[in-house]
């Protein structure tokens, strides 16, 4: 008896020091609590968004619900790659069945783990996606499409299934959010929508040096094909969607091949990148950062349009009518209007 309690003791002492020295991302860094958020929901969706940044910042959930009474939540990451994205969204589909998923397009241009940057922003990138997912076959196969052949002949795995492998020397900046967020975090999204409310007007971007290939790579293909093929097999619409954010560079070649594809596989595409007049964009007041991610403004904005074209297109259903999920999404609003009112 004493040998099973003492083993629990050490279980219960290392769960505790794991909880201390993993990242909060509460006041900073906040896009790396958006993946966990979304097992805090309990009402279904219409919608689901995925994808990296430009989800995350360019669809409100509330304003889609206002609009058009449809239900949805952003699953989105900081430079969320295609593949995690696939293992993000076969991981919903254990928890509900939407009628439609919108994956933004931009991380096809990442067709490696390799390709999205140095070791060390790879990995803060993936932990910021990986670490909040739920054990599950889905986080296991992300995990390992994620990590760099390097890495798969190491400890990498390791470090994702007992996290504190990786953060053990974080005790050196422990500060008051790590033990203030020990036990609960507030949300910091609003159904997985970033919101910012400061506004730095585009100016034209940096020059980006064109792509080496015209197309995208394998890889990145091979995870779309099984993104549309588990969508059509759920009987679940896929929208491909480019954000209209002039920055990064959406190359010409790189939307006739998304075009191209959606076309052969029956798809809607679209690029709000040539629809910016029809949705309103004003680059003077509607990105917080120069061009690169849309503001609340810009982002509401971008979601009337985009909600208009998803109700029509496949009858969404407005279910602003149904007293239960409306009383829901009154509170989800009154909250999203509270923080623009603070952000103002």
């Amino acid at each position: 008896m004493r040998r099973w309690m003492g083993v629990l003791a050490l279980g219960l002492a290392i769960w505790f020091l794991q909880a201390l020295v993993m990242p909060k991302y509460m006041t900073e860094t906040p896009e790396g609590a958006l993946i966990g958020e979304y097992y805090r929901e309990t009402s279904g969706h219409d919608v689901l968004f995925i994808g990296d940044c430009e989800v995350y910042e360019t669809y409100s959930p509330v304003t889609l619900w206002e609009e058009y009474g449809i239900p949805s939540w952003v699953r989105g990451s900081a430079q969320q790659t295609v593949w995690q994205s696939y293992y993000l969204l076969e991981e919903m589909l254990l928890y509900e069945t939407p009628k439609v998923v919108v994956f933004n397009v931009l991380a096809m241009k990442y067709d490696t783990p390799e390709s999205t940057g140095s070791d060390t922003r790879r990995e803060a990138y993936n932990r910021m996606t990986l670490d909040a997912m739920k054990w599950s076959g889905s986080k296991w196969r992300a995990i390992s499409a994620s990590m760099t052949a390097e890495e798969r002949q190491g400890e990498g795995m390791l470090t994702y299934l007992f996290p504190i492998l990786r953060f053990h020397d974080r005790w050196r900046e422990l500060g008051r959010e790590d033990f203030g967020y020990l036990f609960h975090r507030e949300a910091v999204s609003h159904n997985g929508y970033l919101m910012r409310t400061e506004a730095v007007p585009f100016q034209g971007g940096l020059p980006e040096a064109p792509p080496r290939q015209p197309s995208f790579g394998e890889n990145s293909w091979y995870y779309l094909n099984k993104m549309e093929a588990l969508c059509r097999e759920r009987g679940i619409q896929l929208v491909l969607v480019k954000a209209p954010n002039p920055m990064p560079v959406w190359w010409e070649s790189w939307d006739d091949a998304v075009r191209d594809y959606a076309e052969e596989k029956g798809l809607l595409y679209l690029n709000a990148q040539v629809c910016q007049e029809e949705i309103g964009i004003d680059w003077s007041r509607d990105t917080y950062d120069g061009g690169y991610h849309l503001n609340v403004y810009g982002a509401e904005k971008t979601t009337r349009w985009l909600g208009g074209i998803l109700a029509q297109r496949f009858g969404l259903p407005d279910r602003r009518e149904e007293p239960e999920r409306a009383a829901l999404w009154a509170e989800k609003a009154a909250r999203y209007e509270k923080a623009k009112e603070a952000g103002e």
